[in-house]
């Protein structure tokens, strides 16, 4: 089945190519210009689309050996990843259950035990409490029910989600709709982690906009790399996620060979969306393809965000490498904080104005336009539809 995805997203590419255009949906659209400042309805993203939705929030090549961790601040809500004996990834609020320390500093390390740095309570990788400091003198407690409060993780393609909600009850298959298969032929579970940068940018959806975006490619980054690019694209749809080709970008050498012979390689292409909040896009670096991935958070108001930007790859972190690779963050970091988030800073303080009452989406800003209809459309359903409004928009 994801073969057969690949290929009809080629067939579609191909054909754009051929006849030289660029995908266009049905007519444009409009978008109040408020949903992008606006405190109510920004509150209500952060609680009905990043508390209930899985996030990305950290992949394979961190958290690889047993015992490891990795302990981060998601919009104000200490996160703490374990991988345990068992292998499994678990997720949990980094707080203990005594009296709610943070119990580890945001990093990544190994730890065979979790002891509370306030009084010394103790848990496995499993979340488990096992030890109490002093537990004569503290009486007699159930310990079964007072270990680390867990939230719903899974690992999937190399890539960890979880959901910051602890009661949250979304079946993750039915989220990823069949994203998670068709990256996996990347193989991000086999590669290595490089680097996370993080920058401070505008509202997380003026940022998120550019991700989906192929029309200002050659405007934008005109200095950079953007006369390597046309504003066309190919739209595909991954249930609320999506794929952004170009038709431009190497489909016309695979009319050559037969579709059978098509090798998954050359069908990976593009740039994909991870809904809410996510982009993978890779680059060739001495060889090697290097994969930005790209995860977006609101930040502390609705004018702000936070960004993660993780460079990983298949090749040997050698020295040599590491230094190509650093070049090539250096590059794409300025080209995201220098241009695209820079430009999106000057959004920010425009659209605050309240002088335009609406943003325009072309026909051609296909991606734009998918990406807002399943944020309205999150913000509308109830906590017991998410999965069948999920099922109904990947059929």
């Amino acid at each position: 089945m994801t073969r057969e995805r690949l290929v009809e997203m080629a067939r579609r590419s191909i054909a754009h190519h051929n006849a030289g255009t660029t995908d266009r949906v049905d007519s444009i659209t409009t978008l109040p210009a408020s949903n992008y400042y606006d405190p109510e309805r920004w509150r209500r993203e952060v609680d009905l689309v990043f508390k209930r939705l899985p996030l990305a929030v950290a992949f394979t090549a961190e958290l690889r050996e047993v015992n490891s961790y990795k302990a981060m601040d998601v919009m104000g809500i200490p996160v703490l990843l374990t991988r345990a004996a068992d292998g499994a990834v678990r997720a949990f609020v980094n707080m203990c259950s005594h009296r709610g320390a943070q119990l580890v500093d945001v990093g990544r390390g190994s730890v065979r035990r979790i002891v509370c740095p306030y009084h010394a309570w103790t848990y496995d990788p499993t979340g488990d409490l096992v030890g109490i400091f002093r537990q004569d003198d503290f009486g007699e407690i159930d310990r079964s029910c007072l270990g680390l409060t867990a939230l719903p993780v899974a690992e999937r393609a190399g890539i960890v989600w979880a959901v910051l909600n602890p009661k949250g009850t979304i079946d993750i298959d039915t989220f990823l709709s069949g994203l998670d298969m068709l990256v996996e032929p990347y193989r991000f579970g086999d590669m290595h982690h490089f680097r996370t940068e993080v920058l401070a940018g505008p509202n997380w959806k003026v940022a998120l906009d550019g991700y989906v975006d192929f029309y200002h490619l050659p405007i934008l980054h005109k200095n950079t790399f953007g006369p390597d690019f046309s504003t066309d694209a190919v739209f595909h749809k991954v249930g609320p996620h999506q794929r952004l080709t170009s038709p431009r970008q190497n489909w016309g050498k695979l009319e050559a060979v037969p579709e059978a012979d098509w090798q998954i390689d050359d069908l990976m292409g593009g740039v994909w969306n991870i809904f809410p909040h996510g982009s993978i896009a890779g680059f060739d670096v001495d060889g090697h393809k290097v994969f930005q991935i790209a995860r977006l958070f609101p930040g502390p108001t609705p004018g702000e965000s936070t960004t993660h930007l993780d460079f990983l790859s298949l090749g040997e972190p050698t020295d040599d490498f590491r230094i190509a690779v650093d070049k090539q963050v250096e590059f794409l970091v300025g080209v995201v904080r220098d241009e695209d988030y820079a430009t999106g800073l000057r959004i920010q303080r425009t659209v605050q104005t309240g002088a335009k009452k609406e943003f325009l989406f072309g026909r051609n800003e296909g991606g734009a336009q998918h990406l807002h209809r399943w944020i309205d459309a999150i913000l509308a359903t109830a906590d017991e539809d998410l999965d069948e409004l999920f099922r109904a928009g990947n059929g």
